[in-house]
């Protein structure tokens, strides 16, 4: 089964690549405290206000480093007083964590850049969930997060 370029050839096809689902309190909470970095795909800037913005800056203001990744908003250069990046490449220096604002049939558009920088993990916010792209990544050995909060989550952890 061909998933976005990922094929089981590549991958062994073995079973374990479920475990990297992330689901259980305990491993949702071990992704948030080892991760420092934290590249937000879907950001969005103050002008534009709700989660995908005030997650992040929730998730700033605890002591993460937040990396905007915007997919709209062309002209915004910065976002939480961070420069913009376009692209997941374009950052320099490992990244922890993904965290997605996109849709659920938009993930899909971002699981190639996301293999390519090899995060730890990727973490799909509240009410987004894609079961190809997580199991694309999962098999890439990548720990995935579906239909989380982070602020939420790591308001439990406290």
């Amino acid at each position: 089964m061909e998933i976005l370029g990922v094929d089981e050839k590549l991958t062994g096809g073995d079973a374990s690549w479920r475990d990297r689902l992330i689901e259980e309190p305990e491993a949702i909470a071990s992704v948030l405290k080892q991760a420092k970095r934290v590249a937000v795909i879907g950001i969005k800037p103050e002008i534009a206000g709700g989660p995908a913005y005030y997650v992040p800056q929730y998730l700033q203001t605890h002591g993460y480093e937040i990396i905007p990744v915007p997919v709209y908003f062309p002209d915004i250069t910065e976002i939480l007083g961070e420069p913009v990046h376009r692209a997941l490449d374009t950052i320099d220096g490992p990244i922890d964590l993904v965290v997605l604002f996109r849709r659920s049939p938009d993930v899909a558009q971002h699981v190639e850049e996301i293999l390519a920088t090899r995060p730890r993990a990727v973490w799909m916010q509240l009410g987004i969930a894609n079961e190809e792209a997580a199991e694309a990544l999962a098999r890439a050995g990548i720990l995935v997060v579906q239909d989380r909060c982070t602020k939420v989550e790591h308001q439990q952890l406290r």
